[in-house]
């Protein structure tokens, strides 16, 4: 309901996303309304006097394919800047315009892309306003019943994925990283920043290297140009600000802070950690005419750890405390995109830097007067360049560009282990190169489209991974109309992996580098499947996966493949390493989705997969992934009076696990110096927890007033507060003055016994958003 005039604004600029020219009348009109209005010369549009709410923004111009923008949000406290850039069709007369389809397509990735609004990430039951939450909903997506945000796609581990943002590469999205993956519990990126999101989970373009298992393009939306505003926000586990306006008449910024109070309620829960993070996020425009474009991309946290040595009072609390080591963190990206456009294609330029921080340290019973089992250190820092080039010309589409990196890493790791104590330092200055190009045309009056690639890279950092032949990357997709709206589709490629460079820098005690016999690891992948589209913004999809894995670093103290790690806190691959396990993922999906329409919307996923990997006698083994059913489905309702409810069902197949090896684990020695269990890695994964499932509500309330608005909104996690039996947890047996007892039958050993792991517990938030 407004509560005030009709004064929401949609405003922007329309044109050829080649060249960058503006197109002159152009239509432009909000779906299911009579508002529309043509572009000037300068390719401006406005659509003033609308009522706030959800509206789907269409662009219409000859000779070009048809463009929807889905659920622009009106407010009258802001105009909603989009600028909508246009693809031309060659085989289409300047009086003929392609109907637009309700779901992004591109030539290269015909399949196993999916296109995520900002408005879906913020209504996302259950998803906190943060995109690794969010993408649970889709198919080929697993996750944990944690609370963490690890990304695990098509079996693949969280350490296979990459992420970009406005075209710069960034290694991570997430608050208390795990170094040599990507996971963490709480995401770093604004949800208030972003326009719209490209995931893929194959199919990666050319121009994308050193993934796995899948690509984010995060695309930040435009500031307002009008006058400097703010969106306050108070979220599930943080407090935000947002600022964004005009800088001057070619420039505008968009800035923002975040603060957590994760600390005060796990101090109110009794949980024995207190985790706080802060974080910031920029970006500037600069246009400099039609030819010459600048975006300017900042993103940073500060992340803090401490034990709540108050909550020792259960088992649970005190095994915890007695293993967490203290960790920090501090990260950050920058980086610059320039864009040069030319007559049939542009230039972009992308130069950044990126650095992330960890330290971890643990004390003999928390007691700092005691001596460390663990004191770590690390950084990497990452110098980029890359330079491409695309053109459209006669049908044919070119990308041809290189890539070069500078890397450093430095490690001093001190770890007392069972019978032996790890101490080293290392540094490593590694350069990194590739080179890429990828051709797509379109055939049979539009009905086939084809497209192939090529990429290499290479590293300095031995003999067996400088010959950037050996990284020889192909990949090629076709799709094929059988009708208007059925389509065929398939995709199938070579992708390489750097191993982590937790893996690369490992030293011994002696100074020694211990994995140079480590390649780049090789994913060969086939993906297929057919796509039905509706007249009614939805769609159908079926596909089919097969990915085969090559020189996984396998670790040699702990005799497991790294592909099984990455699920939790700490560092991973720090360790000795062989470039020899093998592994394979496959399976299918299924996604039945409904854009907004008439007020409803809604997605429908089911996932049927399997991922294995080598174990040390060299049979495949279910992997930490793996997953076999998953089901996911949301929907929601827009109602009357700006009130919206959503509700998401996700159920997910128990995830395998790996027993204690009792009888070691029980040794004093051993116990004295890991103060856990040790994984019985001969009985790798053999045992599953149940199946989990839970249901997440979500209701928001909306209130538009002359020059702000007002969101209250409600979420809950779990409401039905199911929970499993998670794996159990070995523990020693202590007396009252909290030491350790003696087995009787065997003095070498203490008395052990099992924590029960309960997983699941109702979340419910009440978050407050602000805009002026």
């Amino acid at each position: 309901m407004s509560l005030s005039a009709q004064t929401g604004v949609i405003k922007g600029r329309v044109y050829n996303d080649i060249n960058n020219e503006s197109l002159e009348f152009a239509a432009v009109f909000l779906q299911g309304t009579q508002r529309g209005a043509y572009t000037d010369s300068m390719g401006q549009y406005v659509l003033d006097r609308l009522e706030p709410g959800l509206y789907n923004l269409e662009v219409r111009y000859g000779g070009f394919k048809s463009q929807v923008i889905y659920e622009i949000q009106v407010t009258n406290s802001k105009p909603y800047v989009v600028d909508i850039g246009m693809e031309t069709d060659e085989s289409a007369s300047d009086s003929v315009v392609i109907q637009a389809s309700p779901f992004k397509r591109i030539e290269e990735a015909p399949l196993s892309l999916r296109t995520i609004g900002t408005s879906e990430i913020k209504r996302n039951p259950g998803g906190n306003r943060d995109i690794s939450k969010v993408i649970q909903s889709l198919p080929g997506v697993a996750s944990t019943v944690s609370f963490r945000n690890d990304i695990l796609i098509r079996g693949g581990g969280p350490n296979e994925n990459r992420f970009y943002i406005d075209g710069i590469e960034t290694p991570n999205i997430n608050h208390f990283a795990t170094q040599g993956a990507s996971g963490g519990p709480v995401g770093l990126i604004n949800v208030d920043f972003i326009g719209e999101v490209d995931f893929f989970s194959g199919a990666f373009p050319a121009n994308r290297g050193n993934a796995l298992s899948s690509v984010f393009e995060f695309r930040q939306r435009e500031a307002r140009d009008d006058r400097m505003g703010f969106t306050a926000t108070v979220g599930a586990s943080d407090l935000a600000m947002t600022v964004e306006g005009p800088v001057s008449k070619k420039s505008t910024i968009l800035f923002s802070a975040r603060r957590s109070y994760l600390q005060f309620l796990f101090k109110v829960l009794g949980l024995p950690f207190l985790p706080t993070y802060n974080d910031f996020q920029f970006k500037q425009k600069i246009q400099l005419g039609e030819r010459h474009q600048i975006t300017l991309v900042g993103l940073g946290a500060v992340d803090r750890f401490k034990l709540n040595l108050e909550a020792d009072s259960t088992d649970y609390q005190k095994y915890i405390l007695n293993n967490l080591p203290v960790n920090t963190q501090e990260n950050y990206t920058a980086g610059i995109n320039y864009k040069y456009f030319g007559n049939k294609g542009f230039w972009q330029v992308v130069m950044s830097r990126n650095a992330i921080n960890f330290d971890a340290v643990k004390y003999t019973n928390n007691d700092e007067s005691l001596p460390k089992l663990l004191d770590y250190n690390s950084q990497e820092v990452e110098n980029k360049l890359r330079v491409e080039h695309t053109t459209r010309d006669k049908g044919w589409k070119w990308t041809v560009g290189g890539n070069v990196e500078q890397v450093t890493y430095r490690n001093s790791t001190f770890n007392v282990l069972p019978f032996q104590v790890i101490d080293f330092e290392s540094e490593l200055n590694l350069w990194k190169f590739g080179a890429f190009g990828q051709v797509s045309k379109k055939w049979l009056d539009d009905r086939l489209i084809l497209s192939a690639g090529l990429r290499m890279d290479a590293t300095d950092y031995s003999p067996s991974m400088q010959n950037p032949l050996e990284q020889l990357s192909p990949r090629l997709s076709a799709s094929y109309l059988i009708t208007p709206r059925l389509s065929a589709n398939f995709n199938t490629g070579i992708y390489y992996q750097l191993p982590a460079y937790t893996v690369l820098g490992f030293r011994n005690n002696e100074g020694e580098l211990v994995n140079t016999s480590t390649t780049y690891i090789q994913n060969r992948q086939v993906v297929g499947g057919l796509a039905f589209e509706t007249g009614t913004n939805s769609k159908v999809s079926i596909e089919g996966y097969y990915k085969r894995y090559y020189n996984y670093p396998f670790l040699l103290r702990d005799s497991i493949s790294l592909a099984n790690l990455g699920g939790d806190f700490g560092v991973v691959g720090n360790e000795p390493a062989a470039s020899t396990s093998e592994g394979r993922t496959y399976g299918m999906e299924v996604l039945l989705q409904q854009r907004l329409y008439k007020g409803f919307y809604g997605i429908l996923a089911y996932t049927l997969g399997w991922s294995e990997f080598t174990t040390k006698n060299g049979e495949f083994a279910p992997s930490a992934w793996d997953s076999r059913h998953i089901v996911a489905l949301t929907m929601g309702k827009k109602f009357k009076k700006d009130w919206e409810i959503g509700a998401r069902w996700r159920l997910t197949s128990g995830a395998p696990f790996t027993p204690a090896n009792v009888p070691f684990s029980s040794l004093t020695a051993v116990w004295d110096a890991r103060g856990a269990e040790v994984p019985d890695f001969d009985r790798l994964n053999s045992e599953r927890l149940p199946a989990y499932h839970q249901l997440d509500v979500r209701i928001d309330k909306k209130w538009f007033f002359d020059k702000w608005s007002f969101n209250l909104f409600f979420d809950m996690q779990n409401v039905y507060a199911y929970s499993i039996n998670g794996n159990p947890i070995l523990n020693v047996v202590k007396d009252e003055n909290d030491q350790p007892i003696l087995n009787p039958n065997d003095p070498s050993r203490y008395q052990t016994y099992f924590i029960e792991n309960s997983l699941g517990i109702i979340q419910p938030t009440l978050g407050i958003v602000v805009t002026y």
